[in-house]
């Protein structure tokens, strides 16, 4: 029976495990946290609210292949995110729509703006801001800076600790703005929660005779990368290791380290049904956080007149001391990354994935999707 170890027990590292456990190969799981689960996982707290730990996350994708696959492992319900922006004193929606333009011009001059924009975009949903800040149309580009300085600009600055010039422009064509007054954070084809939280589901997933799950335990303290050999306890070995941690980390920081982005959550209970009008409020403007979950709303929860919310706070990663949320993906960093790539792919007997071992922004169908492809080459 062939074996590997998989390091993490996240969504990644579970569905990677489970497909060779099918197969008919050994696999131990190991994670340094003492939970299953990854940035997924979740706990009640002491008013019996089902809380995010690592902050909100609401399944969405496009791929019937995804939804399909996490259909097996719980039940599943409709769950549509709506989420909110406070600017310049108000709320607005988020994704922007034409209530945004209701929202901070006069009316005359809103009805100037969405006229120009159903002209310049002949009928289409959306756009990207990086698209609008480029228009020729002078009333289009006035809207497009105003939500670029106001909002774009600040929030993307505040949650990467870099100038937004600086950062991938993927990063600021990943939040639409919208040519209608549709609302809704995502348009995907598949939105829904778990019903028994997204930990019950990667236990689900985990669950099978061949896996075996060890938390509490720090893979680099027993895996070594020396030259191009993959070692355990200092000595070769026959096991394959699917890596889902940092690639930096792996080699000991030997070509420098990447830089990642972390959070902080500050949980407050509040004695009231419901603390804001959406589940999730960015707020760019705030000088030190970037948006308040509240997680009576992910999913609703009754509380008997309670709630909980969750201010998140980014801040440098500091490796052994902080959490790596996010890789950073600039010029640099990217260069750094493929070089320790290009040397861990010459390791036999190593397969680096997931959003860390790929120095990739994954959302959660994303991550799937990507160790779906994986499993297909195994």
């Amino acid at each position: 029976m062939k074996e590997y170890i998989v390091v993490g027990a996240g969504i990644t590292g579970a569905v990677i495990s489970r497909h060779l456990a099918e197969k008919g190969c050994k696999v131990t799981v190991v994670d340094k946290r003492s939970t299953i689960a990854g940035n997924l996982y979740e706990e009640k707290n002491e008013n019996g609210i089902l809380v995010q730990k690592y902050g909100p996350h609401i399944f969405h994708t496009n791929s019937k292949r995804v939804y399909e696959y996490v259909k097996k492992y719980g039940e599943w319900e409709d769950y549509f995110l709506e989420c909110m922006v406070y600017m310049n004193g108000k709320y607005t929606p988020s994704p922007f729509n034409f209530k945004t333009i209701d929202d901070y011009y006069p009316a005359e001059k809103a009805e100037l703006i969405k006229e120009r924009i159903r002209a310049k975009y002949n009928g289409a949903e959306k756009s990207t801001i990086v698209e609008m800040l480029g228009s020729d149309d002078p009333v289009i580009k006035e809207y497009a800076d105003f939500l670029y300085d106001n909002d774009y600009k600040l929030y993307t600055a505040k949650q990467w600790g870099i100038s937004p010039e600086e950062i991938d422009i993927s990063v600021l064509k990943r939040v639409p703005v919208l040519f209608s007054y549709k609302t809704g954070y995502f348009d995907d084809v598949y939105q829904c929660m778990p019903k028994g939280g997204f930990t019950s589901v990667i236990a689900n997933i985990l669950n099978h005779d061949n896996i075996t799950v060890k938390l509490n335990t720090d893979a680099l303290s027993f895996i070594e990368i020396r030259d191009n050999e993959l070692l355990i306890d200092g000595e070769h070995t026959d096991k394959t290791v699917v890596y889902t941690g940092a690639a930096d980390e792996l080699m000991k920081c030997a070509y420098g380290v990447l830089p990642y982005r972390s959070l902080r959550f500050e949980y407050k209970n509040e004695d009231t049904d419901s603390y804001q009008d959406a589940p999730v409020v960015a707020y760019p403007q705030a000088d030190t956080f970037t948006r308040i979950s509240e997680y009576t709303k992910l999913p609703v929860q009754q509380a008997n007149g309670k709630t909980v919310i969750a201010v998140e706070f980014p801040l440098p990663y500091v490796a052994g001391q902080t959490e790596p949320y996010y890789p950073i993906p600039t010029e640099d960093s990217c260069a750094l990354y493929n070089k320790y790539r290009k040397h861990l792919d010459k390791v036999p007997n190593l397969i680096l994935c997931g959003r860390l071992g790929n120095y990739k922004y994954y959302n959660m169908d994303q991550a799937i999707e990507s160790a779906l492809e994986l499993c297909d080459t195994l």
